[in-house]
């Protein structure tokens, strides 16, 4: 299903649903279609709102981790958003992380799947090898357990972001910022309840990554997907989304 791209503002974003509203931020290579199922789904129980992260459009210098949760910031006053649930995959984690951490009172949950923010692997910083598509195919696999979810498209999107030289530098510039804002000691103040759902075959943010989380969040629950890679919610979709209905209906205000 198609969903309408709205724009208010500087924001381009999706809401789709009505109910708690429940946000979605996603990762480095990430688009608002990598959420399609989990919206599809929970359209009819909260309202969803992806906004579309502007990972190639601050300035160099504000092309770090913290510049993407400032803007989400912007955006969550743009909306009126208040105790909302956030969800983030990836790079889209840690802008959560560092955006709660800030805005407690804001966050009802939290939920990560392949969150950065405390250790990652190679998130961008191999990545422009470029012209050479082969070489994209096979970093865009190693993002999921099943090779055949790295479709034609999504290679296509990877390979024009990578061919592109202002793209590809922003791409490591925030990979670089990611590694290097590493949250392991500041975690113990998010005591809002906060959901894990990882992949067991996460090669990116391997399962270490996640049980890190599980012991520094003092309120969190950890749930194992097997046979799953960095994007579980795009790659057993059905399993993503029974994890994360559980886990909002325990939390519903």
């Amino acid at each position: 299903m198609e969903y309408e791209i709205k724009q208010s503002g500087k924001f381009t974003y999706i809401e789709e649903g009505t109910g708690e509203p429940l946000v979605l931020l996603h990762g480095l290579f990430g688009a608002l279609s990598n959420f399609k199922d989990l919206v599809e789904h929970f359209r009819h129980t909260h309202k969803v709102i992806i906004p579309l992260l502007p990972l190639f459009d601050l300035n160099i210098l504000e092309t770090s981790v913290a510049g993407l949760a400032k803007f989400f910031t912007k955006f969550v006053e743009h909306r009126k958003l208040n105790n909302f649930h956030l969800l983030g995959n990836s790079l889209g984690g840690h802008v959560a992380l560092v955006y709660t951490l800030k805005h407690l009172s804001k966050v009802r949950t939290l939920t990560l799947t392949g969150s950065s923010g405390l250790f990652e692997n190679g998130m961008g910083e191999t990545y422009p090898k470029r012209g050479d598509k082969e070489y994209i195919r096979k970093k865009t696999e190693l993002t999921f357990f099943d090779p055949k979810v790295a479709t034609d498209e999504l290679v296509d999107e990877v390979y024009e972001i990578v061919n592109n030289r202002m793209k590809a530098l922003k791409i490591i510039t925030m990979a670089r910022s990611a590694i290097k804002n590493n949250l392991g000691e500041e975690l113990k103040d998010i005591k809002i309840p906060a959901c894990l759902i990882w992949g067991k075959n996460d090669t990116i943010t391997p399962p270490m990554v996640a049980e890190e989380f599980h012991k520094l969040l003092p309120n969190s629950e950890l749930n194992w997907i097997d046979k799953c890679g960095h994007a579980p919610m795009m790659e057993v979709p059905v399993e993503f989304n029974k994890i994360l209905s559980v886990f909002l209906d325990k939390h519903k205000s």
